[in-house]
């Protein structure tokens, strides 16, 4: 029971990351005030997904991510722990980079806006810049991810072993191994194209004879069967 909770608590805090990560991306991370210059004055709203373009495919990796974790074994967990870690410390800078130079981040909504481009024409633009609640999230469900991503390199071996409901479709009725299963048909099967090809022929070419001479009866619109 201990393996099983350690198990859902970890899977759990990856859905909580990425899930954060992704409601992050969503909401309007600055707010950016314009100058008067070219009677551009008004306030822009920078949403997440502007401002870290990659946030919305890392939280959604990091879902999918999740999904796998729960049917893996015990290697491929250990690989999907490491592209765990990796998709939360790319999730980390991307928000840390946006938050360091938001400007830079909104460059292209306020291009939008105003038409102007180029890092010196936007910077002159720019009057102040406010930073909302999100981008400080979206690092926290960074850390998350990378957290618990970790704890799954650490405690892989507490974790249960796959559930038998995902193993006895592959195995014999006798309870037999799978691998024994297979071989088992795959002689079988090879016993009897042997023996199909030991059959003669006559009776193959009779029968066939058979039915197109009824079928011939049928189009002339006689009973075949009397």
């Amino acid at each position: 029971m201990n393996g099983r909770r350690v198990k859902y608590t970890t899977m759990l805090l990856l859905v909580v990351g990425s899930g954060l990560a992704l409601l992050a991306a969503t909401q309007t991370w600055f707010s950016i005030r314009l100058t008067d210059t070219a009677n551009h004055s008004a306030t822009i709203s920078v949403a997440g997904s502007v401002a870290a373009p990659a946030l919305t495919a890392l939280a959604l990796a990091g879902l999918a991510l999740t999904a796998a974790l729960a049917i893996a074994g015990p290697v491929f967990r250990i690989v999907l722990a490491l592209l765990g870690i990796l998709l939360g410390v790319s999730v980390l800078v991307s928000a840390i980079t946006a938050v360091s130079d938001a400007v830079r981040a909104s460059a292209s909504a306020i291009t939008s806006a105003t038409g102007v481009a180029g890092d010196a024409s936007v910077r002159h633009l720019v009057h102040s810049v406010e930073t909302q609640f999100w981008p400080w999230l979206a690092i926290v469900a960074g850390a998350v991810i990378v957290l618990a991503s970790a704890a799954v390199i650490v405690f892989s071996r507490v974790w249960p072993g796959p559930s038998r409901k995902y193993q006895t479709r592959f195995a014999g009725e006798d309870g037999r191994p799978a691998e024994e299963v297979v071989a088992e048909a795959a002689e079988d099967g090879s016993a009897a194209a042997d023996a199909a090809d030991d059959t003669p022929e006559g009776p193959q070419t009779l029968d066939r004879d058979t039915a197109i001479d009824s079928w011939d009866e049928l189009t002339r619109g006689d009973d075949p069967t009397r």
